[in-house]
């Protein structure tokens, strides 16, 4: 535990420097406070990183510590004694446990409140100004109701070539059309401009037209000014609602969404993982030391980052099961630490 907050002490420190030089001529060309600067982005920012980080802290403190162990000929001593192995990984698994908890609340509850400082100071004295060049936007806002637009001004907030269709079952009952829709933030509705309704009863059409109509749409300007990163802000609770709002709404990014939903409940248990795959991997004593174990495990390490990487783009580009993509990386390679496990030296 020692090893890895010390690690993580020392590398924030290091992360800040890095990212301070990278973003140093906007911060003076926005005329950031520097106040802002160290109470609004980097004390926000540096659990934000830490905690993506944390896996592989653990990792490497769970090499140093017990490489350092059998290197001094200890492990041999505890288990010469009589102690099992199992009860040798003990104090380890309840390290992880802590840490794992720790990261599960950082990630579900701490950072997300964190995150909107952060990404709050970003939007107005880092990246540039929110711009949404979508075109032909469908989405449904409610059952039954779909709603399209040619294109969207976030400039302005209006919306063009605007049409809105209303569905009992498979027939369609209503159809709206419009030449043009703006929010009306006095009164938090949208105009409907030059608009023309299509009602059907099955038999006959009803059609009324009109200038303008004041409406209430289960959808708002903030919808399409959003950043991708906005669900960084929302804590697990949050997240369920967002993603059962963008379900309704059709939205396309699902499988992205869901995938972000399930690394936040699987990246805990990395912790354990890694801190097993540590502990076989470094408990016996060989040549080279801890050179060769942190090499070894390293190299481990980054097959594990890159394999979640290939199956979270599995799941986005192809369909593959979401949470099937988060969990089979922690599966894998839970079986390999249960085989190092069982070749590491009793």
């Amino acid at each position: 535990m020692g090893t890895f907050f010390f690690s993580i002490f020392v590398f924030s420190f290091v992360i800040i420097i890095f990212d301070l030089s990278q973003k140093i001529e906007d911060f003076i060309e926005n005329e950031a406070p520097v106040r802002a600067i160290i109470f609004d982005y980097y004390v926000n920012f540096v659990p934000y990183f830490i905690n993506l980080l944390s896996p592989i802290f653990i990792f490497i403190a769970v090499i140093l510590f017990t490489s350092k162990l059998a290197s001094n000929t200890e492990i041999i001593a505890v288990l010469s004694s009589g102690t099992s192995y199992l009860r040798f990984l003990r104090p380890y698994f309840f390290s992880a446990i802590i840490l794992a908890g720790l990261s599960f609340t950082l990630t579900n509850y701490i950072i997300p409140i964190a995150n909107k400082s952060r990404l709050a100071f970003e939007e107005k004295y880092y990246r540039e100004e929110n711009r949404n060049w979508d075109r032909n936007i469908h989405k449904q806002i409610e059952p039954g109701i779909y709603v399209y637009m040619e294109s969207y001004s976030v400039e302005s907030d209006i919306g063009y070539k605007f049409s809105m269709e209303k569905f009992e079952g498979n027939k369609i009952v209503s159809k709206l059309l419009s030449d043009f829709i703006q929010w009306d933030s006095t009164i938090n509705k949208w105009k409907i401009n030059n608009y023309l309704i299509r009602n059907f009863d099955g038999v006959k059409e009803t059609i009324i037209k009109g200038n303008v109509i004041d409406t209430t749409l289960n959808i708002t300007p903030f919808d399409f000014k959003v950043r991708d990163n906005y669900v960084e802000t929302m804590n697990l609770n949050q997240l369920n609602d967002y993603i059962e709002k963008k379900k309704l709404q059709g939205a396309e990014n699902i499988a992205q969404l869901k995938i972000y939903k399930y690394q936040r409940i699987a990246s805990p248990f990395a912790a354990f993982i890694l801190t097993l795959i540590g502990v076989a991997l470094s408990s016996r004593k060989v040549r080279g030391g801890i050179g060769a174990h942190m090499g070894f495990g390293l190299l481990l390490s980054a097959a594990y980052i890159l394999f979640m990487q290939v199956s979270n783009n599995l799941a986005i580009g192809s369909g593959f099961n979401p949470i099937f993509a988060v969990w089979i990386p922690n599966i894998l390679f839970f079986l390999v630490g249960i085989y190092l496990y069982y070749k590491a030296p009793k």
